[in-house]
């Protein structure tokens, strides 16, 4: 007769835990509208929990370049520990600056892809500009969590894969007064996808 062998406690549980999120993660679309119920772009949404900043790992590939006296793009988001690329497309030199608390540096007067990215290793929001063009400014957002977005300009945004659980949902914008924290309020991911409309006062056009 064959003797079936015991699965150790811990693997199960893994196991079952592994199967339950699985099962549980929904995708979450908000729409970002101002008070008058305007659909506002270059929204940045993000869901925090203490499960999704254990998750959160630094993004690759991310990049704002200077193209035509701009940056492209003005809004980006990172993960706390993410580095940052600043290509200059331009034939002119800028000197790409940030005095914000979370990350304060400055890139000396260049053309070209400096060698060495900037690493944005603090939450919270970092104000850019240039030195040499005042109508230059940009913004990084960078958050401890996942699940983040830019809204595009219908105001929508996707977040796939959340875990059901209980979060802050958090939204931000550009047009936000300087120094403003991204407005919050409780939320709940269901197992099931979702979709929720969040009103952002105080938004300036």
């Amino acid at each position: 007769m064959r003797t079936m062998r015991s699965v150790p406690g811990w693997l199960a549980g893994l196991a079952a835990a592994t199967l339950a999120c699985g099962a549980a993660a929904g995708t979450v679309q908000v729409t970002v509208q101002d008070t008058a119920g305007k659909p506002l772009a270059d929204a940045v949404v993000f869901l925090e929990s203490r499960e999704a900043r254990a998750q959160a790992k630094p993004v690759a590939g991310a990049e704002i370049a200077q193209r035509a006296k701009r940056f492209e793009p003005a809004v980006t988001v990172v993960t706390v520990g993410s580095s940052v690329t600043f290509p200059n497309q331009d034939t002119v030199r800028h000197q790409v600056y940030s005095f914000s608390p979370v990350k304060t540096f400055e890139l000396k007067l260049y053309i070209g892809t400096p060698a060495s990215p900037v690493v944005f290793d603090k939450p919270g929001i970092a104000v850019l500009g240039c030195n040499i063009h005042d109508q230059m400014a940009a913004w990084v957002v960078i958050v401890e969590t996942p699940h983040f977005g830019r809204s595009a300009a219908g105001g929508q945004v996707s977040l796939a894969n959340v875990p059901a659980g209980s979060y802050r949902l958090r939204v931000w914008h550009p047009g936000l007064a300087v120094g403003a924290p991204a407005a919050d309020q409780a939320f709940t991911v269901n197992p099931n996808d979702q979709a929720t409309v969040f009103k952002l006062a105080g938004v300036t056009p």
